[in-house]
């Protein structure tokens, strides 16, 4: 079973204001290579983020109008909203590290680097 939802243009502002925390949306084409790459490790991300963050995938030639709202002009594109509004993006193939530290960021999660004891 994915845990990544598939939206439609019909469902996709109430999925996203009804989300209590982040929503990260892949905008894909089937037919795009890259985005085809991609999909296993939004699976993997979806998994290892559930609960604090909810991965959905929108098809671009399925959702025209969602397209030309957020102005995309290639895929894969990936935009992280809260409540509805959008905080960031990442356009092209980014690996599944990238990813996770943007989501942790995102989240707050990462943790300041230690500073070494003064001797």
């Amino acid at each position: 079973m994915s845990n990544v939802i598939n939206l439609t243009e019909q469902e996709f502002d109430r999925r996203l204001q009804e989300s209590a925390g982040l929503v990260l949306v892949d905008f894909y084409a089937p037919w795009c290579g890259p985005c085809r790459m991609l999909a296993p490790w939004l699976e993997q991300l979806a998994t290892e983020f559930a609960g604090r963050v909810t991965v959905a995938k929108v098809n671009v030639d399925e959702a025209p109008e969602l397209a030309a709202r957020y102005a995309i002009t290639g895929v894969p594109t990936l935009i992280l909203f809260k409540g509805g509004t959008p905080l960031d993006q990442v356009v092209g193939l980014a690996p599944p590290q990238v990813l996770r530290s943007w989501l942790q960021d995102a989240l707050g999660e990462h943790q300041p680097a230690r500073q070494a004891a003064a001797s």
